[in-house]
């Protein structure tokens, strides 16, 4: 069974967003927005299919990571979320969330084995 397919983003805490946005489309040219930047790109074996991956800062107060105490949260892409959720519980793997439907694609969040929160997205389409 393929799992992790690609990084679908990269989240941290900062304690001013708009600044770090600014700084970073200032400095190194990213096309930010509330949301931070999305770097679009091709998979290299179907080079007719676009892909992207989302960098976002977060307010370092926000409780999106809990339970991690970490300061970052890397979304991993997958191919098959339903499939890839039941087999981590056959393996005991700590499931935070019920799979969420949205018209971008699936997510669930899992715990990694030294307490960093990891979202997983099924992309749709």
């Amino acid at each position: 069974m393929k799992k992790v397919t690609g990084i679908g983003g990269i989240f941290f805490k900062c304690k001013d967003t708009e600044k770090m946005r600014s700084w970073y489309q200032k400095h190194l040219g990213l096309d930010t927005n509330d949301y931070g930047a999305s770097f679009e790109w091709r998979e290299e074996a179907a080079p007719d299919q676009k892909g992207s991956t989302q960098w976002s800062p977060f307010p370092e107060s926000t409780q999106y990571f809990a339970p991690s105490e970490k300061e970052f949260m890397i979304n991993y892409r997958v191919a098959d979320l339903e499939a890839l959720v039941a087999e981590l519980e056959r393996e005991g793997v700590t499931i935070l969330d019920k799979i969420e439907t949205y018209d971008y694609g699936k997510f669930v969040h899992i715990m990694d084995a030294e307490g960093n929160k990891i979202e997983l997205w099924e992309p749709i389409g």
